[in-house]
């Protein structure tokens, strides 16, 4: 079921959405060389709880972290690890989301443990673009695949081939973590469900630089390139509105990402 939010209710989300954004931002200014997964996953848990929120990944499906942390050609869901420590070179994918007063948020971002690379650096920068193409076709009286052409349309005007993983990709947010509908991140606008105000969904592109055939490991959770090339993972949780996509787990609501498509969120 797709579920519609009051406007009151969409302030809720903003709520959550802030202590996800201060949550990202804690784990990623504590990345560095010799830093392990589970200590990253100590520092958004404590910025989480001492928010008065709850982690919505831990316990989820007995996962047992509060971030997803995914190196290199890990796609998305790695679990944390005090064994697993970060090297100089190494793109580490932080997801994370919170739950307060009853309602979700959702966020990711990757990020280059010193000086990246040409190949990571645009390989993160295409993706983060694709996803603030989504998200500024988050827009009432649009369609669902909208937001999927959106983010197809920027990955595969690269010149560099580019991979965009199957299956993987968005949800609908609220009361629940994962809600209908599903986000491809790929697709021919216009199908699917009508976008309306009180909609919220997480847009999350997930590009490879090489194939982007996966494989799930053995623990059960973390998602793989089968060809070991690298991969990137951005996120955020949008709501529509009737002025706009609001971006609620952006601090300025999204201003900076969606200003170079001519729009303006709430802050």
């Amino acid at each position: 079921m797709i579920q519609i939010k009051t406007p009151h209710e969409i302030e809720l989300m903003r709520a959550s959405g802030l202590v996800t954004a201060g949550a990202i931002a804690a784990v990623t200014a504590a990345v560095r060389p010799g830093v392990s997964t589970k200590e990253l996953d100590a520092v958004a848990e404590d910025h989480i709880r001492s928010h008065g929120a709850v982690p919505n990944f831990l316990g989820y499906h007995g996962f047992t972290g509060t971030i997803c942390a995914s190196i290199n050609d890990e796609i998305v869901h790695g679990i944390p690890d005090p064994d697993r420590r970060l090297a100089e070179g190494d793109n580490i994918s932080i997801d994370c989301g919170a739950i307060l007063e009853g309602w979700h948020s959702d966020s990711a971002v990757t990020v280059t443990v010193g000086e990246p690379s040409a190949e990571d650096a645009a390989l993160l920068e295409v993706t983060e673009r694709s996803m603030w193409a989504g998200l500024a076709r988050a827009v009432a009286g649009g369609r669902l695949t909208d937001i999927s052409a959106a983010v197809e349309s920027v990955v595969t005007a690269e010149t560099h081939p580019y991979g965009i993983v199957d299956h993987y990709g968005g949800h609908g947010i609220g009361t629940e973590m994962h809600q209908d509908p599903h986000v491809l991140n790929y697709g021919r606008p216009g199908r699917g469900p009508r976008l309306v105000p009180g909609l919220a969904l997480a847009i999350e592109p997930m590009v490879t630089v090489g194939d982007p055939a996966t494989a799930e490991l053995d623990d059960g959770w973390t998602v793989v390139t089968k060809d070991g090339s690298r991969a990137a993972h951005f996120e955020h949780t949008v709501a529509i509105t009737p002025e706009g996509p609001w971006v609620l787990t952006a601090v300025d609501g999204g201003v900076a990402g969606l200003a170079p498509f001519g729009i303006t969120p709430r802050q």
